[in-house]
């Protein structure tokens, strides 16, 4: 069963060009991984700088070991950087 992972972030004002070449940097980095579908970014209309990535996998293996990678967990770092909230995850089956 594929997997959805919704991650909602708010990118601090300035930042969002950084926190866009992150995003293809990461998403390049995921094709590599076992399992990984694709994900698209939505820029929210009514609150400036809040973010939404639909993140799809083939299972919730794949996804839960992506997520503890270390690869992943680097990006994440830099990811804090730019932002103004802590990311937060929701995860679907489809």
């Amino acid at each position: 069963m594929a997997v959805i992972v919704l991650i909602k972030r708010k990118v601090a004002p300035g930042n969002e060009s950084l926190l866009a070449e992150l995003y293809r940097e990461m998403r390049t980095a995921a094709l590599s991984q076992e399992g990984y579908i694709g994900a698209e970014t939505l820029k929210r209309v009514d609150v400036t700088g809040e973010l939404l990535i639909i993140s799809k996998w083939q299972h919730i293996d794949n996804w839960s070991k992506w997520l503890v990678s270390k690869e992943r967990r680097a990006y994440q770092e830099r990811i804090d950087t730019l932002t103004n909230a802590e990311t937060k995850f929701e995860i679907y089956i489809h």
